[in-house]
This record gives structure tokens, C-alpha cells and sequence, in this order.
């Protein structure tokens, strides 16, 4: 399953790292990144894809608001599909 992880915040070191390392342990593959600095603001969109079926999502997603909450930032993940239907035209 393919899901969307977005990354907004104030731009520090060590954001992809924390982010990524955290994904690795999951066992989640990151497919596609692409991050950027507007002004001193961090943006990232990852397009993922877990390979464990028996991965519940919304764990995840929990444990992503966390880690968040944490650095001073805000972490959303949302299934493609999802994410694919609330961005057509």
C-alpha cells in the first residue's frame, strides 16, 4: 500500500534524518521525496509505500503526529488514494 507523508515546519538539521530513520524502522520504503525552504519554512512531501500488510495505518499515522509534535512540526499521513480523491480537479 502507497500512502503520502507531508512535512511542514520551521527549517532546522536533522529533519529528513529524523523523518526517514524513523520510517526505516517501520519498514516503510520511501518511493519519492521532494522538500524544499520557503523563506525559513521546511516543506517535504514523501510518497511511501509499506510492505507489510499487516501494517496498521493509522499506528502509524499516530506515531508520525508525534514525532511532530515533538521536533515542532507538522506530519500528516494519508493512504494515495485518499490523498489522489481530495486533490483531482
Amino acid at each position: 500500500m502507497k500512502a503520502v507523508i507531508t512535512v511542514i515546519g520551521k527549517d532546522k538539521v536533522g529533519i529528513i534524518a529524523e523523518v526517514s530513520g524513523f520510517l526505516a524502522k517501520k519498514s516503510v520504503n520511501i518511493l519519492d521525496i521532494s522538500q524544499t525552504i520557503m523563506q525559513d519554512m521546511f516543506c517535504m512531501i514523501m510518497l511511501v509505500e509499506f510492505r507489510d500488510d499487516d501494517t496498521v495505518i493509522s499506528d502509524i499515522s499516530g506515531q508520525l503526529t508525534e514525532l511532530g509534535k515533538r521536533m515542532g512540526l507538522s506530519i500528516h499521513l494519508q493512504r494515495e488514494e485518499l490523498f489522489q480523491s481530495m486533490h483531482r480537479i
